[in-house]
């Protein structure tokens, strides 16, 4: 299944829609789109296994450029649009991406990169960088000789904070059009076809939106994408197109739950019959709430951008296992012991490990892929849990204490490698306390060098030294002083006992 196929079917079918104009691209003209932009992409001598990078706000022309290099057998790196200069800077580098395409919305951020590769502006100028639709209006609207599929390499940063890129390989059919095993999922499990009209909410540079709607594509369905979450909007999208299909995380249920009671119930909703979510772990208060609003439509999966496994419960399930993620519907799920060798039985929590035939690798950092298997070869993202008799998977812990807000994954490490060069710090701990709204917010820890120092001042100017160097998401919420961090005489920081005490008061107070 690929776009060209149901483009030589039924070129005049919409295969996107912006949610907030109506605006269509249909699958004959993203068939072209997606020509030229694998034909430019020779013209400068990009071959397979060549990478080429993308910071774009969500436009439907983004799919133009993944489908494009999808075709061309390239990988594409997607890149936020809130990273900053340094972060970006270190992608490109890192990738080796030969050219990057970037929305002429982001202009000032652009023009502070400093890695010398080839430079288009999209949907118009920037200073420095050739105009995309120029280029690709020269280009012939039909394939290239040498088709053969590509894939994508998305970052996702690590614990030493720097950004790793999850490395698979090219499919082992060359044919763009062959089937895989995210297509399959969605036709058997989901039940998402060529009438699928789906609706994605989220920024495309992050894995599931951009996986998701592309899979869409492949099976011929229609893609309403939104350019900027809104929860009423969303609502009012969902009945204005007949939304049948959907992804989310839960951030975006809280916000829609936080409408007033005659907002929420002014929308038709019941054309969904698929809310996909993933990203984050779902509060079950708030998961009920949408099932008992939406209806059993909600349907749920663990697995990471390194695709090395994936489990999946529906709504049904889940009522009767409240805060489970689900059986293995690729791989299997091992819980190991503090040795990752050892096997755990039911309902004893470990480390998550899955026996998987897909490979990956960290991108140019072969000690962090090392460390992610075991001497079986089973992977892990770093996730604790437990798997109860039935075979569901319960998530209890975060990788090596990763911050999830709004669905966005932000590693401590990073932050506190910044924060802690601030000549007032003696020492940090950046941990994630509990939000209503994000779920986690990043809280700052802070050993002053002097207690003294320990004011409103203080905050005001970590908080813009930090802005310094992080982007935005990275920026703690909330600034704590305390005396002395918890650190074993070896240097080890007992992070956990921090966070703790921020969970468990909340726990008391709600």
């Amino acid at each position: 299944m690929h776009p060209s196929v149901h483009a030589r079917a039924n070129p005049d079918k919409a295969a996107i829609i912006v949610a907030e104009t109506g605006e269509a691209i249909s699958y004959g003209e993203l068939d072209a789109a997606s020509n030229r932009a694998a034909q430019l992409f020779r013209s400068h001598g990009l071959g397979h296994e060549d990478v080429v990078a993308f910071m774009l706000d969500n436009t439907p022309h983004y799919y133009g450029l993944t489908w494009g290099a999808q075709r061309a057998g390239l990988r594409y790196v997607c890149i936020s649009s809130r990273l900053t200069q340094d972060e970006t800077d270190y992608i490109l580098e890192n990738s080796g991406a030969k050219i990057l395409v970037v929305s002429a919305s982001l202009a000032a951020a652009a023009q502070q990169l400093t890695t010398g590769i080839k430079r288009f502006a999209m949907g118009g100028a920037i200073p420095g960088y050739e105009s995309w639709e120029d280029a690709v209006a020269a280009m012939p609207a039909t394939p290239v000789a040498d088709e053969r599929a590509g894939v994508d390499m998305l970052y996702s940063s690590g614990t030493t904070g720097r950004p790793k890129g999850v490395r698979v390989p090219l499919p082992e059919d060359p044919a763009i059009d062959a089937v895989n095993s995210l297509v399959m999922l969605a036709s058997a499990v989901f039940q998402i076809n060529s009438d699928s009209i789906y609706l994605s909410p989220a920024p495309l540079y992050h894995a599931a939106p951009l996986r998701w709607s592309m899979t869409i594509h492949r099976l011929g369905g229609t893609v309403v994408l939104m350019k900027k979450f809104d929860p009423e909007a969303a609502l009012a999208h969902i009945e204005t197109y007949r939304v049948n299909s959907s992804q989310w995380v839960p951030t975006h249920f809280v916000r829609m739950l936080k409408l007033p009671d005659d907002v929420r119930t002014r929308y038709d909703t019941s054309s969904l019959k698929v809310a996909i979510h993933a990203a984050a772990p779902c509060p079950v208060p708030v998961k009920q709430a949408m099932i008992d609003w939406w209806g059993p439509v909600l349907f749920e999966y663990y697995a990471g951008s390194e695709g090395n496994g994936m489990t999946f419960i529906s709504s049904p399930d889940w009522l009767t296992h409240k805060g489970s993620v689900g059986r293995p519907i690729l791989g299997t799920v091992h819980i190991m012991g503090e040795d990752n060798e050892t096997e755990l039985g039911p309902d004893e929590e470990g480390a998550v490990f899955f026996e998987s035939e897909n490979v990956f690798e960290y991108h140019g950092d072969n000690e962090k892929t090392a460390s992610s298997r075991n001497s079986k070869g089973w992977s892990t993202l770093g996730d604790v849990g437990k798997v109860d008799e039935e075979g569901f998977l319960y998530l209890t812990d975060r990788k090596s204490f990763m911050i999830i807000s709004g669905g966005v994954n932000i590693y401590p490490q990073e932050i506190e490698n910044h924060l802690v060069t601030h000549p007032k710090v003696a020492d940090v701990a950046v941990v994630g306390g509990p939000h209503d709204e994000m779920g986690e917010e990043v809280i700052a820890v802070i050993q002053p060098a002097n207690m003294a120092d320990a004011t409103e001042e203080l905050r005001d100017e970590l908080i813009a030294y930090a802005r310094e160097k992080l982007s935005g998401v990275k920026i703690p919420r909330r600034i704590d002083f305390l005396e002395a961090l918890p650190r074993h005489d070896t240097g080890k920081l007992y992070k956990r006992l921090l966070r703790d005490q921020y969970w468990e008061k909340a726990k008391a107070e709600a």
